[in-house]
């Protein structure tokens, strides 16, 4: 069954004086190419947009009804912060500091600064404010799940992009993810410039 995000923990950090709580979620953590995005969606507390009913987690929803939901975030001039980390950074640093990385980027980057952040399974300590990790936190909170739909949106379309640099391993199509179309390419081609080298599926082929 699918779970409905909610606005009870904004409501219930609202009750506690918070008024500029930020979601934030990543996309990209598991591709085997490309970089890994991280959105902070700062959704009034008050909020009643009529489109607040249609949100869910970004990988419940089709392309097409996560384009609509971002031209609709975009439309209501809903604070949104980006942060992209690269494939480079990923092998450097690992992928979970790159994700809280993207994640601090993100936060920076919104036009208010927040006073509470929620948080999708993670939290950041190298961030000073109050927060709450929440796990499967983009299937509870409408903010995490308005922020899963702006990361998801804005990875694919840089993937698309990078398809046109990089032709042959089908990124438009599976956006860097370990697909078995995208393996197959992978052996057929090698490593292009843009894979995560320390992922275990392209460090095989390297060694091969």
């Amino acid at each position: 069954m699918i779970r409905l995000p909610t606005f009870d923990s904004e409501n219930e950090l609202g009750a506690l004086g918070y008024r500029l709580i930020a979601g934030i979620d990543e996309v990209g953590r598991g591709a085997l190419a490309g970089p890994v995005f991280a959105a902070a969606v700062m959704l009034p507390v008050d909020a009643d947009f009529a489109w607040l009913p249609l949100v869910r987690d970004s990988k419940q929803l089709s392309p097409r009804q996560r384009e609509r939901l971002f031209q609709l975030i975009q439309q209501d001039n809903i604070p949104v912060g980006l942060g992209k980390v690269p494939h480079s950074v990923v092998d450097d640093i690992g992928i979970v500091r790159a994700t809280r990385l993207a994640m601090c980027q993100a936060v920076e980057r919104l036009s208010v600064v927040p006073d509470f952040l929620i948080i999708d399974a993670l939290t950041l300590p190298d961030i000073p404010l109050p927060q709450k990790g929440m796990v499967r936190g983009d299937e509870k909170s409408v903010s995490i799940a308005c922020a899963s739909v702006v990361a998801k949106v804005s990875r694919d379309r840089y993937m698309a992009e990078l398809d046109g640099i990089y032709p042959g391993y089908g990124l438009a199509a599976h956006k860097g993810y370990g697909t078995s179309q995208h393996l197959a390419r992978l052996r057929q081609l090698g490593p292009s410039p843009i894979h995560r080298r320390s992922f275990a599926p392209v460090q095989r082929l390297i060694k091969a």
